[in-house]
């Protein structure tokens, strides 16, 4: 019986493009065996596995324009530019304007993981689906704390920034964790070169009492790039399903624009549609049933 899995890389408010992947996943009743997020990847794919189409789009389009999801102010008041409580808390709590369904979470069989870094070695750090509770998302928090852009999030006596500073892609932990073929998400479109990181003296200085973790930052370039020949690798070998958006439009990972931001998802989707014969095969399904009612065999 085959493991198959699946890895959905951050980037910021780029990730609507994997929004829009996820929700014909949920269309089309795909499902996988282990499923594991990087930053804001790591957030959608938690609405993904709840099984609710959407909210990730309203949350790339719904909410930006509160100064408390991602603004300067929220900077010179909190020290983050994203905020991260509001966005994983106040608004994803049950109590909150677009609750994630926890217990449809919890109950999904796939295993789930979530990486973040640590702030004292600079290492990745793997959190599983037994780190989530009832309105405390605090993994999902450590997995998007962006160095210098947020304050390092804490969680159970340690601190942890954006799980992209150490493992952006991480294909090979979907192995490690005896995936035998996984489907691939970015947010970068394919033949993107990633560059050192600018701000070089700022984050030196402010992370200057964390030496490894500065250097994760300096060689996250080349971190990045060695991931992205790996999943060449496993590509040309047959292990490795990508979707990459095509055509994204010109942005960053602070676009606010709702109209940018929907263009992005709609990329998602129609990238979707034309790979999905090739997604069906690569996943040993059927395509002769209903779009919406493909079961997955394994």
């Amino acid at each position: 019986m085959e493991k198959i899995g699946l890895v959905v890389e951050g980037g910021g408010m780029k990730c609507a493009y994997s929004a829009g992947v996820l929700d014909k996943f949920i269309d089309c009743g795909i499902n996988f065996d282990y499923v594991i997020g990087v930053s804001a990847g790591s957030a959608n794919t938690a609405s993904y596995l709840a099984g609710q189409r959407d909210r990730n789009l309203r949350f790339y389009t719904d909410y930006t324009d509160d100064p408390k999801y991602l603004s300067i102010k929220n900077f010179f008041e909190d020290g983050q530019v994203f905020g991260l409580q509001y966005i994983y808390g106040t608004l994803s709590n049950s109590d909150g304007l677009d609750p994630l369904d926890f217990e449809a979470l919890k109950n999904n069989p796939a295993e789930y993981e979530i990486v973040a870094t640590r702030r004292a070695d600079g290492k990745p750090v793997y959190f599983n689906k037994s780190d989530l509770k009832p309105d405390d998302y605090t993994a999902i928090m450590a997995s998007c704390a962006l160095p210098v852009y947020c304050k390092p999030v804490k969680y159970k006596g340690k601190y942890y920034y954006d799980g992209g500073v150490s493992d952006a892609i991480p294909a090979k932990r979907a192995f490690d964790r005896g995936c035998d073929r996984i489907v691939v998400i970015t947010s970068k479109p394919r033949g993107f070169v990633k560059k050192p990181e600018g701000a070089k003296h700022i984050y030196h200085q402010v992370l200057k009492d964390f030496p490894n973790l500065v250097d994760a930052i300096d060689n996250r370039h080349v971190m990045y790039q060695k991931a992205m020949r790996q999943l060449k690798k496993y590509e040309s070998e047959g292990k490795a399903f990508v979707f990459a958006p095509s055509n994204p439009p010109k942005m960053s990972s602070f676009t606010k624009d709702p109209a940018t931001e929907r263009e992005l998802y709609d990329l998602g989707l129609s990238d979707f549609e034309n790979l999905k014969a090739d997604l069906l095969t690569f996943l040993n399904k059927s395509d002769s049933v209903k779009d919406v009612q493909v079961k997955r065999v394994i």
